[in-house]
């Protein structure tokens, strides 16, 4: 088993979970879907994340989904698994179950009970001595989190918790975040930073000192394609291409209708079976797939334009 490092890159895509009409979990599609990421260029994945639809999973549910992807990703990239849930004990529960597994490490967001700089700090000091050496990505989804995590308050965790390998920057604003902690002196050692939001700000959040990114999109090859170019030396020709998908990841990005466009895109370009999501939670409405069947449309001739 490949344990997650500081040097992780490129682009971790966060996983649905497809789900049969009735609410019953696809695995066949969880299978093609692995498949299609890595064939993509994914360098690693992250399974149940807020747009994984955990909170609606059993524990044996959760654990039957991390099973059957790791076993699918048979170890060709490491896969990080999201543990946040309200209690230690949950966490502690959820870190051994999927690291026995043969998960690479795992995902923990702050509580939104946390106000201070003081109680952010002492919550992940808890959650690194609970976990044990298990590496782990500190979430920073404030829009979601209502916790605001200062650039210096995620130098002292860094410094302070050698297991806190990776920053999931999902800040917005953010990229002054990133600048700050890129600055020379405000960290003591090596730290990824990958950056979510859909990838709408990946040209910038790359040119500022992200690695890559660990967020979802209908098509990750295009998030692929740009964090490979801007390594590359052609950040330009990266800004072009991600100019083409920017309309549809701006769509996709609407607060509570995201994740239906996802899968809607992802089902109609095959990936998975159904669009379904568990309740609760709504289908678009046929004007909604007109406008994503529209945006796919453009986008693909903008592709041609640019081949």
């Amino acid at each position: 088993m490949t344990l997650l490092t500081p040097d992780a890159a490129g682009v971790f895509v966060i996983a649905v979970t497809p789900f049969h009409p009735d609410g019953r979990i696809d695995m066949e599609s969880c299978d093609r879907m692995v498949d299609f990421y890595l064939d993509a260029g994914a360098t690693g994945l992250t399974v149940l994340g807020m747009m994984g639809e955990a909170p609606k999973l059993t524990v044996g549910e959760s654990r039957d989904v991390v099973a059957r992807i790791l076993a699918r990703v048979a170890g060709r990239v490491p896969v990080v698994v999201g543990v946040s849930a309200p209690g230690f004990a949950q966490i502690e529960a959820l870190t051994k179950m999927v690291m026995d597994l043969g998960a690479a490490g795992v995902m923990v967001a702050p509580p939104g009970t946390l106000r201070t700089d003081d109680q952010i700090v002492t919550y992940y000091s808890q959650v690194a001595e609970l976990i044990g050496d298990v590496p782990f990505v500190l979430q920073d989804f404030p829009l979601a989190t209502n916790v605001q995590i200062a650039p210096g308050v995620i130098a002292r965790i860094v410094n302070d918790l050698p297991t806190c390998v990776c920053l999931k920057h999902e800040d917005w604003p953010g990229l002054e975040k990133i600048s700050a902690l890129r600055a020379p002196g405000m960290l003591d050692r090596p730290l990824s930073i990958l950056c979510g939001n859909g990838g709408l700000f990946l040209p910038e959040e790359m040119a500022r000192g992200a690695d890559g990114a660990m967020t979802g999109f209908a098509y990750p090859e295009m998030m692929v394609s740009v964090t490979a170019l801007h390594a590359g030396g052609d950040p330009e020709r990266g800004r072009d291409l991600f100019d083409a998908y920017l309309p549809l990841a701006r769509f996709e990005q609407q607060p509570g209708m995201g994740l239906a466009i996802r899968k809607y895109t992802l089902a109609r370009r095959g990936i998975i079976a159904h669009d379904a999501l568990r309740r609760p939670g709504a289908a678009l409405s046929d004007k909604s797939r007109a406008e994503v069947d529209r945006l796919i449309a453009r986008q693909e001739k903008r592709l041609e334009e640019l081949s």
